[in-house]
């Protein structure tokens, strides 16, 4: 949920360039720091902005963040306000309460109960922050829009629970709704770690700043193999004072702390224009504006509710250009700018100026493979048909189920051993932040794992035409453990072939040592990735054993995506039991809580993927039609 996308921006509106320039002939905003009364007494700090040349009155965007507020008026117009600025508008960002300056506690978990006339949280505070803006910015036009990447895009989707009459719009890009389900914190049950960890601190060890907690090691997989079990955080480094780490580790399950932290179980209607906005490759927040999307969607009779995704890690959208994720090109489009400047501003344009169109489609996508936006009157489109993609024992994968003469050797298996876990990127890793490579790692070549013993692969012959998935993707392993807990981790990938081009531009994010003599030949891109955790396949709210070596059917929702496997290319289904230290290690031996499990509950598992006509795992695969 930490944005570093927002923190480049606010590092924008704080430096000083490094060269010298000649002098602005006038500032390009006013800069006026208040602190606004909440219901409860606290205030919040909180920057105006107003345009040094503003004639009339004009609507506000708002930003609330737990980042920091500007001290200062840019001196350049920051790159992801320039579409916007050009119709308008009086930018407000509000520092979230126990953050900086702002009185009050900081509270990491997103609980908002509005049946309380006397409770606060985001939903309130925004509330009440938007009825003070109208009322006391001077020659505003009574209309605001609120957005935000991350977990501000979090404050601007909690104010949809109980908007105030004058948010006219507003666009939440990345909000996490549920974190033990999805998002930052948990997959499915299945923890974090090394983001869960490093979030918390960042955020509650120091009021007045981001903290980076100080690795004695630069490779972290070293670093929390060497950690041993999750209750080593505490006993030897937190000392039980990051509250939201003692919140996790204290609710394993999915309980009422996590029912009610999941905010979006509150929202079934839509009851602010809102444009969602989410990365294909986001390695923090993908799940999120999807479910905010869908909840919506239950009651839209005036279609208010769009979506928007695109082929971007975190907040990528908001970089200058975006034409690239690590080596992957997008064909000369500019993604972010093209997104800036023809949804997200003319979006706020028609509901707060009152100009233009209002949009005609539901859901618009930059389609990676064919790199071309596309736009869709529902979502899923209608032409998207599901369609099975088999995994066989011999390693292959086809659209052909398999069949009884296969039936002689119907499984494939590995040895998973929480020792030796597979790494989730190539070692070393560094440090979640402040490193820019987190930011990439999702669409990083997979072949960095070919060869272990513990990672299975199925490959498709090279594909004879193009095939465009468009929609929801899923996997339905049949699998089976030695152990009495386990994880099955999978990855849908585009291999590229052989005669792939050399990469020969300069990505947005900075070269990397010996970047310019890589290619992409043989590239294995992932397209999605997923863990499921076998103590929740039958109740998230309560674990159970898993029976030794009996199979099961273990279903991964794999998101939404929308790709094109190019002909030639081949399609590539990676299947392995750790993920580290991303997902944290399963013990593979059944105990009441993972997050308290001692150093002799690791234990080695033989884990079997069956492929039979009684057991055919497979991967389903909106195909368009």
């Amino acid at each position: 949920m930490r944005s570093t996308v927002v923190l480049a921006i606010l590092a924008g509106l704080l430096a000083i360039p490094a060269q010298a320039q000649e002098p602005a002939s006038q500032p390009i905003f006013k800069l006026q720091e208040v602190m606004i009364p909440m219901r409860d007494g606290v205030k919040l700090q909180t920057v105006i902005l107003t345009p040094a040349d503003q004639h009339g009155p004009l609507p506000i965007l708002f930003r609330r963040t737990p980042y920091g507020v500007p001290e200062n008026p840019p001196q350049q117009m920051p790159a992801s306000w320039k579409e916007l600025a050009q119709d308008g508008y009086i930018f407000v960002i509000q520092n979230l309460r126990g953050r900086f300056k702002s009185e009050g506690v900081f509270d990491l978990t997103s609980h908002v109960d509005l049946t309380n006339p006397k409770s606060t949280n985001e939903t309130t505070d925004a509330y009440d922050s938007i009825e003070w803006l109208v009322k006391n910015v001077p020659n505003n036009s009574g209309k605001v829009g609120m957005y935000g990447v991350s977990y501000d895009g979090l404050t601007t989707a909690l104010a949809l629970l109980h908007p105030h009459p004058a948010l006219k719009a507003m666009s939440e890009q990345a909000s996490p709704v549920d974190q033990w389900m999805n998002d930052d914190d948990h997959r499915y049950g299945a923890l974090r770690e090394s983001y869960n960890f490093e979030y918390a601190v960042m955020e509650q060890a120091d009021k007045n700043s981001n903290t980076h907690f100080e690795f004695e090691t630069y490779d972290t997989y070293q670093w929390y193999l060497d950690l041993g079990p999750l209750s080593n955080i505490n006993a030897k480094y937190l000392h039980g004072k990051i509250p939201y780490w003692n919140s996790t580790i204290d609710h394993p399950d999915y309980d009422e702390f996590w029912k009610k932290e999941a905010w979006v179980r509150q929202l079934h209607a839509s009851t602010v224009p809102n444009l969602n906005v989410a990365g294909f490759w986001d390695q923090e927040d993908p799940w999120g504006p999807w479910q905010i999307f869908r909840h919506a969607e239950e009651h839209d009779p005036d279609h208010t509710n769009f979506m928007i995704a695109g082929p971007w890690f975190h907040g990528q959208w908001q970089t200058p250009k975006a034409d690239s994720i690590g080596l992957i090109p997008f064909a000369g489009h500019e993604t972010a700018r093209e997104f800036r400047e023809n949804i997200e501003a003319p979006f706020f344009g028609y509901y707060l100026h009152g100009k233009g169109e209002k949009p005609k489609w539901q859901a618009s996508t930059f389609q990676s493979g064919s790199n071309s936006w596309h736009t869709y009157a529902v979502w899923p489109p209608k032409e998207a048909q599901p369609t099975n993609l088999y995994l066989h024992a011999d390693g292959t994968l086809s659209f052909t189920a398999p069949t009884a003469a296969e039936s002689a050797k119907a499984y494939r298996e590995y040895v998973s051993d929480p020792a030796n876990p597979v790494p989730y990127r190539q070692r070393p890793i560094s440090p979640t932040y402040p490193a820019g490579d987190w930011r990439t790692w999702e669409a990083a070549d997979q072949r960095f794992v070919d060869g272990r013993p513990d990672v299975l692969s199925f490959v498709s012959a090279p594909l004879d035409h193009d095939i465009t998935v468009t929609g929801p993707l899923a996997a339905a392993l049949f699998a089976s453990t030695s152990g009495t807990d386990s994880d099955f981790v999978v990855k849908l990938i585009d291999v590229y072939p052989d005669n792939a081009q050399k990469n020969s531009w300069a990505p947005e994010d900075g070269p990397k040592p010996g970047q310019f003599a890589q290619s992409l030949n043989g590239y294995e891109l992932p397209i999605a990735m997923e863990v499921r955790r076998g103590r929740y396949l039958q109740s998230f709210e309560t674990p159970h054993a898993l029976a030794p070596n009996q199979p099961l059917e273990w279903n991964v929702p794999l998101r939404d995506h929308d790709h094109v496997f190019l002909k030639g290319h081949r399609i590539m289904v990676q299947i392995q039991s750790t993920w580290f230290p991303l997902i944290d290690r399963n013990p593979q031996k059944f105990v009441p809580s993972i997050y308290k499990a001692v150093a002799s509950d690791f234990t080695s598992a033989t884990q079997r993927i069956y492929c039979s006509p009684a057991m055919p795992s497979h991967v389903v695969l909106p195909v368009m039609h």
